[in-house]
């Protein structure tokens, strides 16, 4: 049997949706889905102070990042004790996760030769998929099995996409940080896509990007979704309150005059790719397309401001 240390929450719950979540010894200190993940060695830790404001953050990670430094650390003892056959990561983002370069050079230090990393980066959904059959395949499970699986993701986003594309289209803004405002990029403009609206920033596998309050302005989207990486539902509506009272300006938009405005859990959800991922369709949908769709994540999932 093959011992695991996932890296990044997407790779716990890929490997939890293949059935293998009893193989995984170790964890970074994110994984928090399934739930009975406590008595998994935590083996990173943030070298920032994560409860500080979207910009204290912001500012935080800008600073280490220009000094070519990593924004997490790893506790190379207790991976050693663990001693891996496989570790999974991932090469998407250098804010997410540990670096995928550092991975190589701890392991190739620390680890036996014949350990196994496994990278993920996904920029689309199909990504999203190719990077669970590549996980199925480091793992050596059978591959129909694998197969079926993911087929039982992609005929959930099937019918989804099939009783929104009668519906028109409605104007959608995904911010992913907000402080400065970014705009959401990757797999968000296709899911907002499939859920029956039309991504006014995003561009469907390109990185999210900053935008000015004057871009908003200027597209008035219909909808505004606040999906911030990291957060929750509670912190996002806390920075989105003062967001709102430090520019009054919001309130001139159509998604504000019409409460349109929305809160979504970016943490466990949008900002995971992963098999959850398919849960933030169907929230995007319930959003997107009230009178059409009803999923029951309203609250577990998202709010309206």
């Amino acid at each position: 049997m093959k011992k695991i240390v996932t890296l990044i929450p997407s790779a716990t719950e890929i490997v939890a949706f293949l059935g293998k979540q009893d193989l995984i010894v170790g964890k970074s200190h994110e994984c928090d889905y399934p739930r009975n993940l406590e008595k998994i060695v935590k083996l990173t830790s943030p070298k920032i102070n994560v409860d500080g404001t979207s910009g204290e953050i912001h500012k935080q990670i800008n600073e280490i990042l220009e000094n070519s430094l990593s924004v997490y650390k790893v506790n190379i003892n207790e991976l050693k004790k663990l001693e891996p056959d496989v570790v999974i990561t991932q090469a998407h983002c250098e804010v997410c996760a540990v670096s995928f370069s550092e991975v190589e050079e701890i392991v190739s230090k620390h680890l036996n030769e014949k350990t196994k990393i496994i990278s993920l980066q996904p920029n689309t959904l199909d990504e999203v998929f190719d990077d669970i059959k590549r996980v199925g395949d480091g793992l050596n499970l059978n591959d129909e099995n694998v197969k079926k699986l993911i087929n039982s993701l992609k005929e959930r986003i099937k019918n989804i996409e099939l009783k929104s594309f009668h519906q028109k289209p409605k104007k959608v803004a995904c911010i992913e940080w907000i402080d400065p405002l970014m705009a959401a990029g990757n797999w968000i403009p296709e899911m907002v896509k499939i859920s029956g609206g039309n991504d006014v920033f995003g561009k469907s596998g390109k990185d999210s990007h900053w935008i000015k309050f004057n871009e908003l302005k200027e597209s008035d989207p219909e909808i505004i979704i606040f999906l911030p990486c990291g957060y929750n539902i509670e912190k996002t509506k806390n920075e989105v309150e003062t967001l709102l009272k430090k520019n009054n300006q919001w309130k001139n938009l159509r998604a504000f005059k019409n409460k349109n405005i929305y809160i979504v859990d970016g943490n466990q959800f949008f900002n995971r790719p992963g098999p959850r991922l398919v849960e933030s369709i169907e929230i995007f949908a319930e959003i997107i397309h009230p009178k059409i769709f009803q999923f029951n994540h309203y609250k577990s999932g998202w709010i309206n401001f």
